[in-house]
């Protein structure tokens, strides 16, 4: 049987799990079937600045892991909208600044709800956040669970996108 992770070049991918206060990001590369980390953290803008600079932060901090790390694609997290139409606005404008600092470098951009992330993780779209550190770690080979949770999200959905088969990508593609 021939192995497919040699058939194809490697995909670098920026999993983004897009908040005001807190994003996280995960670059992993994807060779088939196997993944190899790159790097993963949190942009954390200061709470005390303006919504509008925590914005810019996070736009730069994301132009500048693109120009690092020369990533494929991106996979980004979509919002989850509880009862605070207000978060749900704040939340919306982080997702679309990933997503303009993907397009800006000409990156393809790809959506995955946390429940499609935590089903491919773990096997379960209603996994705690627990489970999902702990899945990732062992799908990635880490020597400790990920934290924060927002860089164990972000790995979530860089995995999930390295998971789904290409007719899947074609649909959450963006």
């Amino acid at each position: 049987m021939k192995d497919e992770s040699n058939d194809t070049p490697p995909l670098i991918v920026l999993g983004v799990d897009p908040g005001t206060r807190i994003t996280g990001y995960a670059l992993i590369q994807v060779q088939g079937r196997h993944y190899r980390l790159i790097d993963y953290g949190c942009i954390r803008p200061p709470a005390t600045y303006k919504l509008s600079d925590r914005y810019l932060i996070i736009f730069e901090g994301l132009e500048e892991l693109i120009g690092s790390y020369n990533p494929t694609e991106l996979s980004v997290e979509t919002q989850f909208v509880q009862k605070n139409i207000q978060s749900a606005l704040k939340l919306g404008m982080a997702r679309g600044i990933a997503i303009a600092a993907a397009k800006k470098k000409r990156l393809k951009v790809f959506e995955y709800s946390p429940s499609e992330a935590k089903r491919a993780v773990v096997g379960n779209g209603k996994a705690s956040k627990y489970q999902v550190q702990g899945m990732v770690k062992q799908l990635l080979c880490l020597q400790e669970v990920p934290q924060p949770e927002d860089a164990a999200d972000a790995l979530a959905i860089a995995i999930c996108h390295a998971q789904a088969a290409p007719h899947i990508r074609i649909k959450h593609e963006i």
